[in-house]
C-alpha cells in the first residue's frame, strides 16, 4: 500500500507553501548594518589558460596552485584544447558580478550572527571536470574560498555524461551560493559524539539548514536542500507521511548507522523501502531535522542562534511539539 502522496499541483497548495515560508523566514529577515569586507572574486583559470602570461609569472602570483604538479604537465594542461573548451563554456555560464553580490550578501549575514567572520578571498577554477562531485573547497588556515566553475555548468550538460543525474540536479549555477553557504554552515555547527542515535545526525543536519535559513533569508527553500523545485514539493507534501514512518518503525532513536545511508546521505532517493522509493527525495532526514528544528525555534522564540547550535538533540526534538499533521 502507498503511504505516501503524489505531488498535487494547485494553486492553493503553492499560495498555502509561500504563506507558511514567510511566516518562518521572518526570524531572519534582519537589516545588516555592518556588511562584511568587500568582495573580491578572481578567476585563476583565466590566467591560467592565457598564454600571453608565462608559467613563471602565474607560479609566482599563485603559488598554492600548483601543488604536485610538474611543470611539463602544467604546460601540456595550459595548452590542452578539450580543457580550455570547458572552462570556457563553464565560465559563460557564470556572472561573476552577481556572483560577487551574492556572496557579499551571504557574508555579511554570516558576520552579522558570527561577528568574528571575515571574508574569504573567493577563486574561481575549472578542474576540467575533475572536481564536480566536490566543487567547493575552503582553506580555513588561509582563509581561501576556491569554486569549480566546471561543477555548476548546469542539469543535463552533455560534459557530464555518465555522471549520476541525481549528482547533475545541484549542478547549476543557482546552485553556487547555496553550497558556499552550506560549507560554512557545516563549520559553524559543534560536531557531535561519534555514537550517536539517528534522532542526534537529524538534528545536527538540521542546525545546518536552520544556519542556511539565517544566511539566505532570500534563497528558495529547494536550492538550500539542494533539492530540484518538484523534490522540495515531494518532500512537503508527504512530511506527516514520512514522519509516521519514522515513528511507526521505531526509527527515531535507532543507532542502526544504515539509516544515515538511507536517509541523509546523498543519494537519487530516500530509502524507505517501499514501491514509492524511486519517486521520493533523497536526504530526507535532513529535510525532517530542518522542520524539527524550525518547530523548536517557533516555540522558543528568545533563543539565540548561537545557543541554539550548543544544544543537545534529543531535548531540541522533546521540547519542540514536532508532529505534522495529515492534510
Amino acid at each position: 500500500m502507498k503511504i505516501f502522496r503524489t505531488i498535487a499541483f494547485s494553486l492553493l497548495f503553492i499560495v498555502s507553501l509561500n504563506s507558511c515560508k514567510k511566516d518562518a523566514q521572518s526570524r531572519w529577515n534582519i537589516e545588516v548594518k555592518n556588511p562584511a569586507d568587500k568582495v573580491e572574486v578572481a578567476d585563476i583559470s583565466k590566467e591560467f589558460y592565457d598564454q600571453n602570461i608565462s608559467l613563471e609569472q602565474f607560479k609566482a602570483k599563485y603559488p598554492w596552485f600548483q601543488g604536485t604538479v610538474s611543470d611539463e604537465d602544467f604546460v601540456k594542461r595550459r595548452a590542452d584544447a578539450e580543457e580550455i573548451k570547458i572552462y570556457k563554456e563553464a565560465a559563460s555560464k557564470i556572472n561573476v558580478q552577481k556572483l560577487q553580490k551574492e556572496l557579499q550578501d551571504l557574508f555579511s549575514h554570516i558576520k552579522y550572527y558570527f561577528p568574528e567572520f571575515k571574508s574569504p578571498k573567493v577563486y574561481l577554477f575549472s578542474s576540467a571536470l575533475q572536481m564536480v562531485q566536490d566543487p567547493i573547497f575552503y582553506d580555513a588556515k588561509g582563509n581561501l574560498l576556491f569554486i569549480d566553475i566546471s561543477g555548476f555548468m548546469g542539469d543535463g550538460n552533455p560534459n557530464y555524461k555518465g555522471l549520476e543525474l541525481y549528482f547533475q540536479k545541484s549542478m547549476n549555477p543557482q546552485n553556487i551560493v547555496p553550497k558556499v553557504s552550506q560549507i560554512f554552515a557545516e563549520n559553524a555547527v559543534p560536531g557531535s559524539p561519534d555514537h550517536q542515535k539517528f534522532i542526534d545526525q537529524v538534528i545536527l543536519n538540521g542546525k545546518m539548514m536552520i544556519l542556511q535559513d539565517a544566511f539566505l533569508p532570500d534563497t528558495p527553500d529547494y536550492l538550500k536542500m539542494n533539492y530540484t523545485q518538484k523534490q522540495y514539493e515531494w518532500a512537503v507534501t508527504n512530511e506527516a507521511n514520512i514522519w509516521n514512518y519514522f515513528v511507526e518503525n521505531n526509527l527515531i532513536f535507532g543507532d542502526d548507522p544504515r539509516l544515515v545511508g538511507r536517509f541523509i546521505s546523498p543519494g537519487p532517493f530516500s530509502k524507505f523501502y517501499t514501491e514509492i522509493d524511486n519517486e521520493s527525495s533523497p536526504q530526507i532526514g535532513i529535510f525532517t531535522g530542518w522542520q524539527i528544528c524550525k518547530a523548536y525555534l517557533k516555540q522558543k522564540p528568545e533563543t539565540k542562534l548561537t545557543d541554539f547550535l550548543k544544544m543537545d538533540g534529543t531535548k531540541i526534538f522533546n521540547e519542540s511539539g514536532y508532529k505534522p499533521k495529515m492534510e
